[in-house]
């Protein structure tokens, strides 16, 4: 049974992050688990799970692009940008026109400058944004530079018994991309308030919804519930380079390798396939940024 490795999880509505962490510490008997870049509780979808040694290979998950479907409705704004929130705001937007839903969304595509949702985990002068909010602050978050890659329009959708518009969309961005200021931004452009009305994360990296299990099939397997030994978990994360014994044995030591000219972080195998580290090139070295099978 392996102990070692990433679990890619559909995370229910209604859980945070930090709970299917709890879950899994259950299920897979250990302390050493950790989460792959938080799912707000409404949202559903991808969460990595690390688990033991692989929970090293986080750092390099939460950084990776992410893959969402969204739907976000126009005319009523809310306190947290999504439905979670209490609606702060309703303006009618029967008489907004597919096309300016399509020209407002279409200026959030590439490299831009993003406010965080002010009810977010950022932390503003040492405390949770979120928490500054619920006691009754306004919180002003400063734009970060994310990049949305594409954010295509699947519906537009028109409800017979309220002036909402409902927006079907799909995007790939940057981590550190907020869906429910997306949604947000578009309604304060168009003039008519916006929010996220469903969430639902489909790719981290290379890893998707294909790979994914829920919570009930892990309860099943128990405690053998690693969908991605370590090896294979850094196969589908990085670039791969197979060491000679000699290299294994210095990169087993902590020491660096010849550079081979590999762009990025990469993982190294030993010949019989084992991770052995994930490194990275400067200097004419290859140096270990985290050995994962030390002597």
């Amino acid at each position: 049974m392996n102990t070692d490795g990433l679990i890619v999880v559909d995370k229910p509505a209604g859980m945070t992050s930090h709970d299917v962490v709890a879950r899994i510490r259950r299920l897979a008997k250990t302390r050493r688990v950790g989460h792959g870049g938080t799912l707000d509780p409404m949202a559903t979808g991808v969460l990595i799970i690390g688990v033991n040694r692989a929970t090293r290979l986080l750092t390099y998950v939460i950084g990776a692009e992410k893959s969402y479907a969204a739907t976000i409705r126009l005319g009523e704004s809310t306190i947290t940008d999504d439905a979670e929130g209490d609606v702060t705001a309703t303006v009618p937007a029967g008489d907004v026109t597919d096309e300016a839903i399509r020209a407002g969304l279409a200026v959030q595509v590439g490299e831009i400058d993003q406010v965080p949702s002010a009810v977010s985990a950022i932390k503003i002068n040492g405390e949770r944004a979120y928490k500054r909010v619920r006691e009754g602050e306004t919180v002003e978050i400063p734009a970060r530079r994310i990049t949305v890659h594409r954010l295509d329009v699947l519906g537009i959708r028109r409800p017979a018994d309220k002036p909402v518009v409902d927006v079907d969309i799909d995007v790939t961005c940057s981590s550190g991309t907020y869906i429910r200021a997306i949604a947000r931004d578009l309604g304060v452009a168009l003039g008519v308030g916006g929010h996220l009305t469903a969430l639902r994360r489909t790719a981290v990296g290379g890893m998707t919804l294909d790979a994914a299990s829920t919570l009930a099939a892990l309860e099943e397997r128990a405690p053998d519930v690693i969908g991605l030994p370590l090896a294979e978990a850094a196969r589908r994360a990085f670039p791969q380079r197979v060491a000679t014994e000699e290299e294994t044995r210095v990169l087993r030591h902590g020491g660096p390798l010849p550079a081979v000219g590999i762009e990025g972080p990469y993982a190294v195998f030993d010949q019989a396939g084992e991770v052995l580290a994930v490194v990275s090139e400067r200097g004419g070295r290859a140096r270990a940024e985290i050995v994962l099978a030390p002597a």
